[in-house]
């Protein structure tokens, strides 16, 4: 199971202590507080326990993405990185009382239930969720794999509550999977960043090229409800298709959080145009390889505006069994573009169609609580606005609209090409 904190962007740089002056008077409330929560509490209070909600509370005055993490929330963390966990396979996010599901994963059973994106979970067995904490969710969640966990879910557009039973699986994720379109165009859908997602794309690309014994004539990229993951993973990703320039800029407070990664000299598919689809699902890295791409002219990005998270999160470990996992930098696209709390504007914007049966706004980072301002103010581009340069098509609403307009632009590139 999944269970990352939604939209994720997860960074691994190495971080010394660092030694600020503390303010001795709050230190001295909080001490006192807690001698007298030991002292007077109707029964005897765990000091660990009492440290950590400490902890837990002081993160939850800063944005929705950082947090405390016990040992095995560290564990769900690395687990998910690595695409191997047992679970249902859902990526959620704690909003104040609240658990929203951002995407069912690919090919788990979960998302072949049908939880859908902007599902509220209300209920695990015969349990309400409101109160609880995130561990304690993942823990309900979690089983033995072959066993049943019924999940009550709240849906907009659904007037009632209803009741999925999902069976809990030993899932082993591939975050790629393709398949050869008509006129050789390759589709390649990546559902999640994880470690290996680099090379799973690279061998995905030249299987298709292998079974049509020619290069592909046009590659469509499906991040729709990707919500991210490693940034290592974008970061290669992104290279993949881009010779020269910067990939993506990171800037922030803590020593080695500014820094700008820039592309290799080696490429593949070099001249095959690419045509990347994105939704309010698609988050964090998702946006840093769709943003790079379209600030270099690399691709054609179709869909909706993206979901908005442009932060890193960095994993600081406390000590054996704990650690935070804290926002250290706001992350640019090569133009110097934030995203955050806005997203990527498509060029071609197009209703969602079948995939996703109604996307909203409420499902972006700009609806969270304690978000990050966006700092466009002060980094826009001023060549590119994307905004105003995006073409809005209106598709069948039976059909995957964006799928079908993705077809026909690399059509007519192929077209374009022949004369």
């Amino acid at each position: 199971m999944s269970l990352l904190i939604s939209a994720l962007l997860l960074s691994t740089v190495a971080v010394t202590p660092v030694q600020p002056a503390l303010p001795v008077a709050e230190l001295q409330a909080f001490t006192e507080a807690m001698a007298r929560i030991k002292a007077n509490y109707v029964e005897d209070v765990d000091d660990k326990k009492l440290l950590e909600g400490a902890i837990a509370g002081m993160m939850a005055t800063l944005d929705p993405h950082s947090s405390f993490l016990t040992g095995e929330s560290l564990q769900q963390l690395n687990e998910s990185a690595q695409g191997v966990y047992t679970g249902v396979g859902i990526e959620v996010l704690p909003i104040e009382d609240e658990f929203r599901v951002i995407s069912a994963i690919d090919d788990t059973p979960a998302q072949k239930a049908g939880v859908k994106s902007g599902d509220i979970i209300l209920k695990v067995g015969n349990e309400f969720t409101k109160g609880w904490k995130f561990e304690q969710l993942i823990k309900k969640l979690r089983g033995e794999p072959g066993t049943i966990v019924a999940v009550q879910l709240a849906r907009e557009g659904v007037d009632q509550p209803f009741v999925l039973n999902l069976m809990r699986a030993h899932i082993q994720t591939k975050s790629v999977r393709y398949e050869i379109k008509e006129a050789g165009i390759g589709y390649l859908r990546l559902s999640q960043f994880q470690v290996d997602s680099a090379n799973e794309m690279y061998a995905a690309i030249n299987a298709m090229e292998t079974e049509l014994g020619h290069p592909l004539s046009g590659l469509i990229f499906d991040l729709r409800s990707n919500p991210g993951g490693v940034l290592r993973a974008a970061i290669d990703i992104a290279d993949a298709f881009l010779v020269d320039g910067v990939l993506v800029s990171t800037k922030g407070r803590m020593t080695g959080s500014v820094s700008e990664a820039r592309a290799t000299p080696d490429q593949i598919l070099a001249n095959v145009p690419i045509v990347v689809l994105i939704n309010s699902g698609s988050a964090s890295a998702s946006e840093i390889v769709a943003g790079a791409l379209q600030d270099q002219r690399r691709a054609i990005i179709v869909g909706e505006r993206s979901f908005g998270k442009g932060s890193v999160q960095t994993v600081q470990r406390l000590n054996n069994d704990s650690a935070i996992k804290l926002t250290t930098a706001r992350y640019y696209t090569p133009s110097g573009r934030s995203i955050q709390a806005h997203g990527i504007d498509p060029d071609v914007v197009i209703e969602e169609g079948k995939w996703v049966a109604d996307t909203r706004a409420s499902r972006r980072e700009q609806d969270l609580p304690r978000i990050l301002a966006n700092v466009n103010s002060e980094n826009k581009d001023p060549e590119r606005n994307t905004m105003e340069q995006s073409i809005e098509v209106r598709g069948p609403r039976n059909d995957d609209a964006p799928l079908v307009t993705a077809m026909n632009l690399l059509r007519g590139f192929a077209a374009l090409q022949k004369h």
